[in-house]
């Protein structure tokens, strides 16, 4: 079977896994796809979906928008900053997933705003209503900036 032309995912999903400390067992039972399909996305011999590429991007803790990046899902030449950014907020172990989600939606408003987001790159996963406020700029609803407040504590307090 020939190798497919997806970038350098394979390795990158096999340099993941390592560095998580995970075997392909274990990755693919935390990912729910199958030990021999998993291994030949890591040989480059099959081109995931991109439903897979989240289920395992979620497994490993890291930015599904990074896969599709390298998998040719998402567009190379697509705003590495953002991207980058998106996947350091995901991978701060000091935010729990909900102050991430949070974060990610006022992230994603500012760009809109400024003119480079699109609704392609809104994160849907979150239950978060992210708004542009005509009159003040991007701004997150009431309930949403209550419930990321409730989450934040001060250390110094």
């Amino acid at each position: 079977m020939a190798s497919l032309n997806v970038g350098n995912l394979g390795e990158y999903l096999r340099e993941q896994r390592r560095n998580a400390q995970l075997s392909l067992r274990q990755l693919a039972d935390a990912a729910g796809v199958s030990n021999p399909y998993l291994s030949q996305i890591e040989r480059g011999l099959r081109k995931p979906s991109a439903e897979v590429l989240q289920q395992v991007a979620k497994a490993l803790r890291i930015s599904a928008e990074t896969l599709y990046v390298r998998a040719g899902i998402l567009d190379a030449e697509r705003d590495r900053d953002d991207v980058e950014t998106r996947a350091v907020i995901l991978a701060d172990p000091s935010l729990n997933e909900r102050q991430k989600q949070v974060l990610l939606q006022v992230y994603e408003s500012f760009r809109k705003e400024n003119g480079f987001g699109t609704d392609a790159d809104a994160d849907t996963d979150a239950d978060v209503d992210v708004k542009a406020d005509a009159g003040t700029g991007a701004g997150v609803d009431a309930d949403a900036a209550v419930d990321g407040a409730e989450t934040v504590k001060n250390p110094h307090s």
